[in-house]
């Protein structure tokens, strides 16, 4: 945007160039949206709240009373429209937005609840004792990712996902780590599906914006197709080495001429010396019809094995 366009409401000067919150186009739009709610909900608000007024009151009076009303449920319905791509914006970063918080009234609380050096304690206490706990710190930190992929599949969808004709991007719900990585809810807008994600390429460029390994999409449920899934792998876990503490178990001090489980095959077997023993096949079991449409079902303590995809 060049230096004469047109300052848009939610842009600032920066050195010369702009930086905006919110696009012009994207606000001319919800503004044009809002302006027609408004007459629409003055002309159905009134006309039917004036109707209703007129059978206790004068009709001149009900229809004032209908006029004013519709004019109020107007302007608010008006107001949120208009806000609301800054209520998205606040939508993205409402977890930091109340991290932050939670800091400032937390330390101004605690400084005068406490002196100096208690409050000082309980701040070092609170930071070094999940830094210093290896389970805590990777707890913290597992959350933390969480709160930098959202941005990072915000900026995604931005980039080089495909939106709708009105410029709608997915709406990015909840997300919560998992012991491969993160797990991401999202709302697709109308216009989108999950077909436009499994395009070929989208995945990797997903992966690759949000620092990951590998990321998968499937839906989320059956009852809605726009609300899907993201499994985000950034390690693997399963490929870990797994120490055993079953060798610890095992005596050391065996004899040699202990003896064996009956099942244990004896020592020193001569193969030739085996009788030859007639084999019998085992007859053949019905086999069991298959279902048509087989259904993946969670275990019953709620166990995902996509969470260690």
């Amino acid at each position: 945007m060049s230096k004469s366009s047109q300052r848009s409401p939610f842009g600032w000067s920066n050195r010369g160039g702009q930086v905006t919150v919110i696009e012009a186009p994207v606000a001319r739009s919800y503004r044009r949206r809002a302006t027609i709610a408004f007459w629409v909900t003055l002309g159905v608000v009134g006309l039917l709240a004036a109707t209703v007024a007129s059978e206790y009151m004068h009709p001149i009076l009900g229809g004032l009373l209908g006029v004013v009303l519709g004019a109020v449920l107007g302007a608010m319905l008006f107001a949120l429209i208009v806000a609301w791509p800054v209520l998205r914006v606040f939508w993205h970063w409402l977890p930091e937005i109340l991290l932050g918080l939670a800091c400032v009234y937390g330390w101004t609380t605690l400084m005068q609840s406490t002196p100096l050096w208690g409050s000082l304690l309980i701040v070092a206490l609170v930071v070094g004792v999940p830094a210093a706990i290896s389970p805590v710190r990777r707890r913290v930190m597992a959350w933390a990712w969480c709160l930098i992929v959202r941005h990072r599949l915000r900026l995604c969808f931005a980039a080089f996902i495909a939106t709708n004709r009105h410029g709608s991007l997915p709406l990015i719900l909840l997300a919560k780590p998992t012991p491969a990585g993160e797990r991401v809810w999202v709302w697709l807008r109308p216009g989108l599906s999950l077909r436009d994600l499994e395009q070929d390429g989208q995945m990797q460029k997903l992966a690759v914006a949000c620092w990951a390994n590998e990321v998968r999409v499937m839906r989320a449920g059956r009852k809605y197709a726009a609300f899907i899934r993201l499994d985000i792998t950034r390690r693997e876990p399963l490929a870990h080495t797994i120490v055993s503490p079953l060798p610890d178990y095992v005596p050391t001090d065996i004899p040699a001429n202990a003896p064996t489980s009956p099942g244990m095959p004896p020592v020193g077997l001569d193969l030739p010396d085996v009788p030859d023993v007639p084999v019998i096949a085992p007859t053949d079991a019905p086999r069991q019809r298959k279902p048509r449409n087989p259904t993946t079902t969670a275990s019953p303590n709620g166990f995902d094995p996509s969470d260690y995809a």
